[in-house]
């Protein structure tokens, strides 16, 4: 899935994105964003589900729900 957001402004470390009819916004962290970027800029975003990932965060929780039961 691909979307643009737009950068609305700067807030410190955040950028305040815009994204959609309704404007709705993102803060995102400023480190993130290429190098170079100023308010109106339009970025694309594209993004897709990390299977991987999301099986290890559940082992993970899995892990440490078991751990904290076995304690009680």
């Amino acid at each position: 899935m691909k979307i643009e957001v737009t950068i609305d402004r700067f807030e410190g470390t955040k950028a305040v994105l815009l994204y959609g009819e309704d404007g709705t916004s993102i803060n995102w962290p400023r480190e993130l964003l290429p190098e170079g970027m100023q308010e109106g800029d339009v970025l694309s975003i594209n993004l897709k589900k990390d299977g991987k990932a999301t099986q290890k965060a559940l082992k993970q929780t899995e892990n440490l729900l078991r751990e904290l039961l076995q304690q009680a």
